[in-house]
């Protein structure tokens, strides 16, 4: 007998990861020795006082009872002190911070609690596709807004202001940006309020790669004015390598964070508690975790930018984050290019298409890859002649 599914699940596919994986999966399990430089889950370890923190906290009496669907009042001070340490922000724990089951959570409780069926949502091209998703899901339209090499992945304000921009509830943001390493600043933060407050729009901005290869961390809620119209997502998944751990927020002002918690509440039962004593203790960590951490980062970025090169690549040395934006040779399709590299070479990359139309021509590498695996699918080249889909490259190591 065959249940009929919701008509809303005819908005989504299943996300590509998820598909893709499962492909690579079976061709590790037949024997095949595949190196996944797609992804981006940290392969480190988190900080030894995280993992501490919470084998302590799990025999703590009443460590195992449900939790406040608000978090611990300690875990919203120590995001708050860490906002004011990092980001220059101040923000009131009791009422300006929600801590979250992940930020992906976050998108799914904002969506709910501001946009109805045919409100209309601005997602940035590139961008994550949980964005799209998660609008087709509540009803919602997305309405996609170009990012271009040519403008810095930067949003064209002067061309979206000229559009009916009527129904548009939310606009979704991401700097330093997934997937092209954009970095914003000050100045795209100010232009982006501007626009906010000129339309009426709530901006969203995620932010989980703010310390990565990133010398300049910022928060979008450091502009003046930003919390009339901004919420910003944040995690401790690529920080702090706890990608597992489920663990984010979502900061703003205290009418927009109640919002969100009407809908939270209904969701989840608050978080385990002693995940809660592990994320305090990551963020007080010291400045010296994250040079360590990005030291890793940088070695293991320019051995990708090597592999790059072999691949006949072109792409930024300037850009943050854990990724590396390449852009393939004119008219290569990454698809295509992606699948041969994968079924000749055993090495998994992520095609930039699946991130928007923008994203076409170009190839996404993950840094959560050890320097000896980049060295092993470098010598998988090495002495063989690589030939892109179209043969009109053709390189020798």
């Amino acid at each position: 007998m065959s249940i009929q599914t919701a008509k809303r699940l005819e908005t989504v596919e299943e996300y590509y990861f998820s598909k893709k994986l499962r492909e690579v999966r079976e061709l590790v399990a037949s024997g095949k020795p595949v190196l996944n430089m797609a992804i981006g889950s940290p392969d480190l370890d988190p900080p030894k006082e995280v993992v501490e923190a919470i084998q302590d906290a799990v025999l703590v009496d009443g460590a195992h009872k449900y939790q406040s669907y608000q978090g611990l009042p300690e875990l919203r001070e120590a995001i708050a002190d860490f906002y004011s340490t990092k980001y220059q922000v101040t923000l009131d724990p009791k009422n300006e911070i929600l801590p979250l089951m992940g930020s992906k959570e976050g998108i799914m409780h904002i969506s709910l609690a501001y946009l109805n069926a045919g409100d209309e949502v601005l997602v940035p091209n590139p961008g994550y596709p949980t964005y799209t998703a998660v609008t087709n899901l509540v009803g919602a339209k997305p309405i996609f807004y170009d990012l271009v090499e040519e403008n810095g992945w930067e949003p064209d304000f002067h061309s979206l202001s000229k559009k009916d921009l009527s129904k548009v509830k939310i606009m979704w943001v991401n700097y330093p940006n997934m997937p092209t390493g954009a970095s914003g600043d000050d100045s795209l933060f100010e232009k982006m309020i501007e626009f906010a407050k000129k339309h009426s729009i709530l901006l969203v901005k995620d932010n989980p790669y703010s310390f990565i290869l990133n010398d300049s961390p910022t928060s979008i809620l450091s502009i003046k004015g930003a919390k009339e119209v901004a919420l910003e997502l944040n995690s401790l998944s690529k920080t702090f390598n706890m990608a597992g751990w489920r663990v984010g927020m979502v900061s703003g002002s205290s009418d927009k964070i109640d919002a969100i918690l009407k809908v939270k509440s209904n969701m989840d039962s608050g978080m385990f508690q002693g995940i809660q004593k592990g994320a305090i203790a990551a963020l007080r960590i010291s400045n010296e975790w994250y040079e360590k951490m990005n030291l890793i980062y940088k070695q293991r970025r320019v051995l990708i930018w090597k592999l790059a090169d072999i691949l006949g690549c072109s792409y930024d040395k300037t850009t943050k984050g854990m990724f590396v934006w390449a852009k393939l040779p004119e008219g290569e399709d990454a698809i295509e290019f992606i699948d041969k590299i994968l079924y000749q070479n055993d090495i998994f990359i992520a095609p930039g298409d699946i991130f928007g139309s923008n994203g076409k021509g170009y190839i996404r590498f993950s840094l959560c890859i050890t320097k000896e695996n980049i060295k092993e699918a470098i010598g998988r080249f090495e002495n063989k002649e690589v030939r892109l889909t179209n043969d009109r490259v053709n390189q020798k190591m």
